[in-house]
């Protein structure tokens, strides 16, 4: 159907599945980039998966997306 390109597969993403997620699922958020906590958005942890491929995903505040590991966050309160 698309070739013999693998690019992309994860065997526990799909049509009816999905990573189990963790306790960060849905919580707010303090996110800066490169360490400079003198910028910082809020954001909502959108993805956070307890098992493979292990992605966390946050929505910021003016509604782009990031991965964890573009950026710094912590938990709110």
């Amino acid at each position: 159907m698309y070739g013999g390109n693998k690019m992309g597969i994860e065997q526990n993403v799909g049509f009816d599945v999905f990573p189990k997620q963790g306790e960060y699922l849905g919580k707010a958020v303090e996110v800066c980039f490169n360490y400079d906590t003198v910028k910082s958005l809020r954001g909502k942890i959108v993805r956070y998966d307890m098992e493979k491929p292990f992605r966390t995903i946050i929505e910021l505040q003016d509604g782009k997306y990031i991965m964890a590991s573009e950026c710094q966050y912590r938990p709110l309160d």
